[in-house]
């Protein structure tokens, strides 16, 4: 599929109490600096989109990582003609036809009715370009400023503009830079001051005009010099170029499916997994990569990436990333590590800098799946020090490192006197496993051991008489008034059906400590064909994640949020991988379209995208660290693959519809495939794999070295 078919609005119809993705329409370049969307009402907040808002307020420079987050440093351009009663956005804004609009990755144009404004913004890295058409007199632009630092007019063509916005940062006096140059002169320039700050520029009676602009977090003059490098292009030039850096990542994943709509949705989605992480470092004048900490307020040397949540993405981006863009990945860990010696811990959640939300610590994932398949194997020993420091040292700062961490190490658990405390306790566990494999890959057997060891505390919660994870107290004592469907208190976003099996270090051991097979088979048939109640006596209200798992009738297997993205995979480790075939399907089919509510909740940064995306494919990163991805049910009908390797990977999936539910034989280059499990290594050596497909199951008996990874078995 064309880069030209992907409507940027995807997943954008949400309001705060309900999520179909969370997303924005945007438009930039792949992991770009900036993005640009349309604003359609400023009244919501955060959702200042809406595909169905017929009102256009103007073009939005965006830094949203997520409406929960918030959007720093934006800016809105917005053409005018004729005379404004008042000024203001209500007073500014014009009616558009939606459906007539063009939303797509690379471009973004809109024709305003009340002023016959035809304009088209195009993004670069670090800038774009925005052509205007007038039909009328008396035209112009409007900027709007919100928290305006500076605004300098250089000549009658030129204009610095900075503002400075966000919703938490290090740096008080964070600040976004702007160059705009435009091609025909500016008349007149009036600024109104109060809440927002606005810049009326009066263009007179011309009817084009085109800006190009720069934009920087380190100076006017690095946003000038980002401009200056692009000031010859014309608007068929950024075209041309931001289509192409789409293409590029475009060209590595074909897919075909028996249902065409399949295929939109699938494209949809991978359009989605190369937005963020975000670009944050800039190149000067000599060409060297620089970047503004916000940390120590002051522009360094080197790379770093911005807008990232890792209890999110870890789970899918970064292996996708491993597979067909390691150059990014490679990149992007370079990133991390700036991070960290420049704020004394690895990042959790950057946006711009750390805003410490989410439990755990799951970069060490990000980490130890990239060390497990010899990703900057340079950088893994500065790496493994600053996981080593985030497992053993509480920061005097609450948005850093891991909460809890003396009392984790002290008790092999994080007491119930912490918020979330079942979710802390189970990703702290994890990350240690990421840990010690990090430490193996360096031949650092006694860490290696240490934090296999520390792996194993997940048991240190268990509650025998429920089948649970609880949370206990310093006495080790479990929490009296239990409920399983209680959300929040205790656990991040779900309830103890949503976390009591973020085990993905040892699946194995939690079977054994559910009482075995038997045992474990029926929790996950109770917990799949149960409906999808909740208590909200935890958080108090109803939050949006408890109704995105109401919203869809699937028990207690909320694939709305990320705790349940690998709970079909769990038949697999019972070795009855069968019985999650149609399960993995029908989620695929029933809850995810390429339309503007095509998501079953939060899409979050490209996981819930990249979710889509491997299983679609047939196989899924269950426990990233392992370098291990899980055999499950593709929809794709044929997908081919340029890896990062430089192999070619190809899939078939026949017969492949709807009729067809169950894998009945998988080979991989014509030999029968027993594992339920591919390697890293074997995706990476590219070839064939062929999934033969049934409408009834073919159960098979597997032995325990067919099973995928766990820590107990591997001990």
């Amino acid at each position: 599929m064309m880069i030209e078919t992907i409507d940027t609005r995807h997943g954008t119809a949400n309001q705060h109490s309900f999520s179909n993705g969370n997303c924005l329409p945007y438009t930039g370049v792949p992991f770009g600096m900036n993005y640009f969307a349309a604003q359609t009402n400023d009244a919501h907040g955060s959702w200042w989109f809406h595909p169905e808002d017929h009102t256009f307020q103007g073009y939005r420079i965006t830094h949203q990582p997520s409406p929960w987050m918030g959007d720093f440093s934006h800016v809105l351009f917005t053409p005018i003609s004729g005379e404004l009663s008042d000024i203001s956005l209500f007073h500014a804004q014009s009616s558009y036809r939606p459906k007539e609009a063009i939303f797509r990755p690379y471009e973004l144009s809109i024709r305003q009715l009340r002023y016959n404004i035809s304009s088209t913004v195009i993004p670069s890295m670090y800038g774009g370009i925005l052509a205007v058409n007038y039909e009328k007199d008396q035209n112009g632009l409007m900027l709007t400023l919100p928290g305006a630092k500076e605004i300098t007019q250089i000549s009658d063509h030129e204009l610095h503009v900075s503002v400075v916005n966000f919703s938490g940062a290090e740096d008080d006096d964070f600040t976004f830079y702007l160059s705009l140059h435009f091609e025909n002169p500016i008349h007149n320039l009036k600024q109104v001051d109060g809440e927002k700050t606005f810049v009326l520029l009066d263009f007179g009676n011309v009817k084009k005009q085109t800006l190009h602009l720069g934009t920087s977090f380190i100076s006017f003059s690095q946003a000038d010099l980002n401009r200056t490098r692009e000031q010859a292009m014309s608007v068929a030039d950024f075209r041309s170029a931001s289509q192409s850096a789409w293409e590029d990542y475009f060209d590595r994943v074909q897919v075909e499916h028996t249902n065409s709509e399949h295929t939109k949705t699938f494209y949809h989605n991978l359009y989605r997994i190369f937005l963020f992480p975000q670009t944050f470092y800039e190149l000067n004048e000599n060409g060297e990569k620089i970047h503004y900490d916000t940390y120590n307020k002051a522009v360094k040397p080197g790379i770093l990436y911005t807008n990232n949540g890792f209890w999110d993405t870890y789970k899918t981006v970064y292996p996708f990333y491993s597979l067909v863009a390691k150059e990014k990945y490679e990149e992007m860990l370079e990133g991390f590590l700036t991070s960290y010696e420049e704020t004394g811990f690895l990042p959790k959640w950057l946006s711009p800098d750390e805003r410490g939300l989410m439990p755990g610590t799951l970069i060490d994932a990000v980490v130890a799946d990239a060390a497990v398949k010899g990703i900057r194997k340079d950088l893994m020993p500065r790496l493994l020090e600053a996981m080593k420091k985030g497992a053993t040292v509480q920061s005097d700062k609450s948005n850093y490192g891991r909460q809890g961490t003396l009392d984790y190490l002290k008790y092999g658990y994080v007491p119930s006197n912490y918020h979330e405390s079942v979710n802390h306790t189970l990703d702290y566990a994890y990350s240690d496993f990421c840990i010690s494999q990090v430490a193996k890959t360096l031949g650092d057997d006694k860490t290696a051991t240490y934090y296999s060891q520390q792996a194993l505390n997940y048991q240190n919660i268990f509650d025998e008489k429920t089948g649970f994870m609880r949370a206990k107290d310093t006495n080790g004592d479990f929490r009296a008034d239990f409920s399983s469907i209680r959300w929040g208190k205790d656990y991040a976003e779900g309830s103890t059906w949503q976390s009591s099996f973020a085990v993905y270090q040892d699946f194995q051991g939690l079977i054994n400590q559910m009482g075995g097979r038997k045992a474990f088979m029926e929790k996950l048939i109770e917990l799949c064909n149960q409906a999808p109640d909740f208590d909200v006596k935890g958080y108090g209200f109803e939050i949006h994640e408890m109704s995105e798992m109401a919203a869809i009738e699937f028990g207690q297997l909320a694939i709305s949020n990320q705790p349940s993205f690998h709970y079909p995979y769990l038949f697999s480790y019972l070795g009855k991988p069968e019985m999650a075939q149609p399960l993995i399907k029908s989620l695929l089919t029933e809850c995810f379209t390429a339309a503007v509510d095509g998501y079953p909740g939060d899409e979050d940064n490209g996981s819930m995208a990249g979710w889509y995306i491997f299983n679609s494919l047939g196989f899924y990163p269950v426990s990233p660290g392992t370098g291990e991805y899980v055999i499950g049910m593709p929809l794709v009908k044929k997908a081919t693959l340029k890896l990062s390797s430089g192999n070619t990977l190809t899939i078939n999936a026949t017969p492949n519809h709807p009729q067809q539910l169950f894998v009945q034989e998988t080979t991989r280059n014509q030999n029968l495939q027993e594992k339920l499990f591919f390697t890293h290594e074997e995706l990476a050596a590219g070839g064939n794999i062929d999934f033969k497909l049934g409408i009834v199951p073919n159960p098979k008996e597997h032995t325990p070295d067919k099973l995928p990874f766990s820590l107990s078995a591997a001990k």
